[in-house]
């Protein structure tokens, strides 16, 4: 709620997920669960319990999964929705790379300028990843693999350290 209402704050607008347990008020009656309400396929206005009026879309995938969209533009439809939910799809995309791939989350410094580093390196080193896979098609995974191996490899060849 804390985000959504700084979101508001600055004038900007935004379409994101909510839990199905979120308290909604569709009906001027009162506070109800997400999950209760029936909402059509065109999304539903509602007051989001601690925020206001919202715009609320429940899209139910083939496997019967649920998933409750909202947005503070009211008069978006469906399409536009489906269209949005789309990019923030390659922006969890993203996120799960930085931090699978290259570490972004995986730092423990109390300095701020170490910190700041870490996160440059991180993503400077995604970027790389990033236009591996579209020169030549090879996937994060594979080339953060193939990294690995090379560097092993090598390690193996002329060790630095030896147990004795």
């Amino acid at each position: 709620m804390k985000n959504l209402k700084a979101i508001r704050k600055k004038e900007w607008h935004f379409l994101t997920r909510l839990k199905k347990n979120r308290l909604v008020n569709p009906d001027k009656k009162g506070n109800v669960p997400l999950e209760t309400v029936d909402i059509p396929p065109k999304g539903l206005v509602v007051h989001l319990k601690a925020y206001g009026f919202v715009k609320v879309f429940r899209i139910v995938s083939k496997d019967g999964d649920t998933q409750h969209w909202v947005t503070d533009v009211q008069d978006m439809d469906e399409s536009k929705r489906e269209e949005l939910a789309k990019k923030s799809w390659k922006i969890e995309e993203y996120h799960r790379g930085i931090k699978q791939f290259c570490g972004v989350e995986k730092f423990q410094a109390r300095k701020e300028e170490s910190q700041r580093a870490h996160i440059m390196f991180s993503l400077r080193a995604f970027l790389r990843l990033e236009l591996q896979r579209i020169k030549s098609g090879i996937s994060w995974f594979e080339s953060a693999i193939k990294i690995r191996r090379v560097a092993v490899t090598a390690y193996l060849k002329k060790p630095l350290y030896t147990l004795n």
